[in-house]
């Protein structure tokens, strides 16, 4: 025999052996079970010591997804797989799960809608092991841009109600007498003829004016990114704070805060605990026709006495410091862990990525940041006193400025404790808002067309 062959077999025959009788018997063994559910999509993930093959298929009246998965002995990981979805999932009526065949698992998913589904595995990876996720899309995606739209009209007929709640109130107050000591009042008798009450005329109506640099008369949106999400944590402070945890609340912060001020909306790239692929936040900034792109993050180094924000725009060339190199590698590992189906990735938006990003919209980025880091300095230390720049891809939407803040380094014991206080946190939304403001008042949009993939 072959010292190469002898070689083989000692391996073959470790393997075996680190193997228990379990696996052995039955294959992989599920180690957990996790759901992710929101409005864009709900994920499902198995989570198991070696790699899970399945086929899907769909069933109607009513609408299920049938999912066998070979090699699999149905155990008590499996089973909570059906505890896990809630009844607000947004595409999940229940899950039902058993033991098909020997060695086979059967997964039902009972659906709320038909949906189009995305089923991949993933590789080990950070803190996972194998991966088997279905992602389950509505087949007809929504028009994002309208639902901005609708939103601002309903908020605004909600104040308008709230207004006229209060001046009738304050009316009816006025007006109704104050009681006299003695009983009650009696009625005051009217005039014989009393005047004729003239009702006012609506003022005419005033023509809309053009756009000029110094005057806004259409929608401005802000696209706002809190990084990581769902399957991908981000960084972890040393008392266990989670980045996507913090940045998500400061986020939804400062979404109310921008969607109280005139002419301005918000949309989110995730308003919940899921993960969404950096090329798919850009998509979205885009089919808004975003003003502006705003990724908000906390900081993480090796050592725990790295601290201070940052604020980072794209580069159309090196990073502007070796520090910058690093963060934006860090973050462009983001789809790494939140787990990406590469077989769905579009060639065009990845084209865009890569290619579209232009002089002018990093030139606006710089501003932006700009604006930004002015009014982050007033709230706490900075890391860098400029604005810095790298190849952050979820930066390189061709024609919306962009820009990634980095609040604190939540490795850092004492500025964890400050992401984690509500003051610092409300300071730091003050901040941004009035950055973004700020970069506004110097820099109207205009009216302009643009290319959305």
């Amino acid at each position: 025999m072959s010292p190469e062959r002898r070689k083989a077999l000692r391996t073959m025959g470790a393997l075996v052996l680190g193997l228990s009788a379990r696996q052995l018997a039955f294959g992989a063994s599920i180690v957990a079970v996790r759901v992710w559910p929101a409005e864009d999509y709900t994920r499902v993930t198995l989570e198991s010591d070696t790699p899970l093959a399945a086929r899907h298929s769909f069933a109607e009246n009513p609408d299920r997804l049938i999912i066998d998965i070979d090699g699999l002995e149905l155990n008590p990981a499996l089973r909570d797989l059906v505890s896990k979805v809630k009844s607000d999932d947004p595409y999940i009526a229940g899950v039902r799960v058993g033991q098909y065949q020997p060695r086979v698992v059967r997964l039902v998913l009972d659906l709320k809608e038909a949906v189009a589904p995305q089923v991949f595995t993933l590789a080990p990876v950070a803190a996972y092991r194998n991966r088997l996720v279905f992602d389950l899309y509505p087949k007809q995606e929504r028009d994002p841009l309208l639902a901005l739209i609708r939103d601002k009209e309903a908020a605004e007929q909600q104040a308008a109600q709230a207004v006229r709640d209060a001046l009738g109130d304050f009316i009816g107050r006025v007006d109704k007498p104050a009681p006299l000591a003695g009983g009650p009042l009696s009625a005051p008798a009217l005039p014989a003829s009393a005047p004729e009450v003239q009702t006012p005329k609506p003022p005419p109506a005033v023509p809309p004016q053009p756009m000029t640099q110094g005057r806004v008369d259409r929608l401005i949106v802000i696209a706002l990114d809190p990084g990581h999400g769902g399957e991908d944590p981000g960084a972890v402070g040393p008392s266990g704070l989670k980045e996507k945890d913090v940045v998500l609340a400061v986020a939804l912060q400062l979404r109310d805060k921008l969607n109280a001020m005139p002419n301005m909306r918000v949309m989110m790239t995730r308003d919940a605990d899921f993960f969404v692929p950096l090329h798919e936040r850009v998509r979205k900034a885009r089919r808004v026709q975003a003003d502006l792109f705003v990724s908000i993050h906390a900081d993480a180094f090796f050592t725990p006495k790295a601290r201070g924000a940052s604020v980072f725009a794209l580069s159309d060339g090196a990073a502007t410091s070796t520090a910058a190199r690093w963060m934006a590698n860090r973050e462009n590992a983001a789809d790494m862990v939140g787990g990406v189906n590469v077989a769905v990735k579009d060639a065009t938006v990845l084209r865009a990525l890569l290619d579209m990003s232009t002089t002018a919209q990093i030139k606006d980025s710089l501003k932006l940041g700009n604006e930004v880091l002015g009014q982050i300095s007033k709230v706490g230390r900075m890391h860098k006193g400029q604005v810095e720049q790298a190849g952050f891809a979820v930066l390189k939407a061709p024609d919306v400025p962009s820009i990634l803040v980095e609040t604190a380094f939540i490795s850092n014991p004492e500025e964890e404790a400050k992401l984690r206080d509500p003051e610092f946190q409300q300071q730091l939304v003050q901040a941004l808002a009035t950055g973004i403001s700020r970069y506004f008042a110097k820099n109207p949009p205009l009216a302009r067309h643009r290319t959305v993939s």
